[in-house]
Formats: structure tokens, C-alpha cells, sequence
């Protein structure tokens, strides 16, 4: 049986009488994309923040390699392993992707943001960031400040930077946003070789690339789990359907 990564267990988390997250358990393992799919509201994003730290459950825990994560940091999550690509906020837009990929490399090594312009005359530092923009298809715009990237480009820059902190696992928000076809097919083909590296806990809406990609696939409705399992046993799974696998197809 394939290691567990990361793991949800009951996490719950309510803004008033609105139960945003209710009782959510699930793993990731070791080799793995499991999506997590559901109609716009279902809770996808807030389940996210409470994964990454933005947000603190009301109830639940948040376990990372084995040890619990609950009460840490955004920062500290991100140390501990958990590399996540929805922040565009993360990025520095006066800064190249070259430099905002750097300062992903020169945190995992532990040094101060201070000492980035000595570091910016690094010849390794710079090949090493250089070939983590190569990898998610930026080799081109390495010199370009992530504020004039476009939104599907600072996506991948998200992803970049992540690569860049050598996490233990990947939480990504809909990366397929504002690619195109071309951007998409790309994507798609990269990020089956990058769960080798580290699995990946993917929300996104394009449903032809959820079904190439993902291992496991858990439907979030109203804040609940209703249905987890393969991708098959997810197509055939009559109540997914109904509430929307039924209302893709139709819309």
C-alpha cells in the first residue's frame, strides 16, 4: 500500500450558519493526483485554505508525513513540505520569474531575502532556477516581471516556485486556468511526471484533464464528501452524476 502523504481528518469549518467544510476526511499518497472536483460553492477553496494554513478549522486536523500540521503557519506548512501554487499574492510581480524562482531556491537553502542581489551573480543558483522555468514550459520568459506575465504564465510561475521549495506534497487550485488548449495539454503531460516527485491534491474545473490526470477523485458537495474513488468509479457513481457530472454535460 502506497505511503500516505497528506491527510485530512474532519476538518470542518463554518462562516455563521454556513457549513463551508463539514467533516472532510481524505488522504494523498505517495505517486498520486487525487482531484477533488464539485459544482462552484462545494467548498473546494476553503477546504484549500484550511489545507495551506489561511484559514483555522473549527474542528479537525491537518496531517502532514506523518505529523500533524493543524496549528502551524502558512510559512511553516510551506517548510514543513507543503508546496502550494493558488497564491498569486506569493509572487513578487516587480520581480523576473527568474528572480521570484531564485528566491524560492535561496529560502530552502535558508538564507535571508536580504543577500538576493549577491546571490543573483550565483551562476548555479541561477542555472538551477533557470531549469525549474524550463521544466513547466517559462525557459522563454524567465526575464519578464511576473506582474506582465500573463494569468495562465503566473499560474506556472506558482507551480515554479513551488517546484523550487522541494515540497513533500503539491496543493493546486485550478493550474489549468487561462492556458489554452496548447498550455493545458502541456500542463497535463508535466504534472504526471511531477507527482513522481511529489503527490498532488488538484482542484480544477476542466474535467477532460481531471480524467487524464487523476488517480483518485473526491466530489465535494455543500461542503461533504459524497463520492471517492477512481476515475471510473467516479463516472459510473450515479449521485455524482446527478449533482455534476450530469450538469457538465448539459451545461
Amino acid at each position: 500500500m502506497a505511503e500516505t502523504v497528506l491527510e485530512l481528518r474532519g476538518l470542518s469549518k463554518a462562516f455563521g450558519a454556513l457549513k463551508a467544510t463539514d467533516n472532510v476526511s481524505l488522504t494523498l499518497k505517495k505517486g498520486e493526483i487525487h482531484a477533488l472536483i464539485g459544482p462552484n460553492g462545494a467548498g473546494k477553496s476553503t477546504l484549500m485554505r484550511l489545507v495551506s494554513g489561511k484559514l483555522t478549522p473549527d474542528a479537525g486536523e491537518v496531517w502532514l508525513g506523518g505529523a500533524e500540521i493543524t496549528g502551524l503557519s502558512v510559512a511553516r506548512r510551506a517548510r514543513a513540505g507543503l508546496g502550494r501554487s493558488f497564491q498569486v499574492s506569493s509572487l513578487i510581480p516587480d520581480y523576473s520569474a527568474l528572480r521570484n524562482v531564485m528566491l524560492a531556491l535561496q529560502a530552502r537553502q535558508g538564507h535571508s531575502y536580504r543577500f538576493l542581489m549577491p546571490v543573483m551573480r550565483d551562476r548555479a543558483l541561477r542555472e538551477s532556477a533557470r531549469a525549474i522555468l524550463e521544466r513547466v514550459g517559462l525557459g522563454p520568459r524567465a526575464s519578464v516581471e511576473a506582474a506582465v506575465l500573463s494569468h495562465g504564465e503566473r499560474r506556472l510561475l506558482e507551480i515554479a516556485v513551488a517546484l523550487a521549495l522541494a515540497p513533500r506534497c503539491f496543493l493546486l487550485d485550478e493550474p489549468m486556468a487561462g492556458l489554452g488548449s496548447e498550455g493545458t495539454a502541456r500542463l497535463v503531460s508535466f504534472l504526471r511526471e511531477l507527482k513522481q516527485e511529489a503527490p498532488i491534491l488538484l482542484i480544477e474545473h476542466d474535467m477532460d484533464a481531471v480524467f487524464q490526470l487523476a488517480d483518485r477523485i473526491s466530489v465535494l458537495v455543500y461542503g461533504r464528501i459524497i463520492a471517492s474513488g477512481s476515475t471510473a468509479e467516479i463516472r459510473a457513481d450515479p449521485q455524482v452524476r446527478a449533482v455534476y457530472l450530469g450538469e457538465e454535460t448539459t451545461a
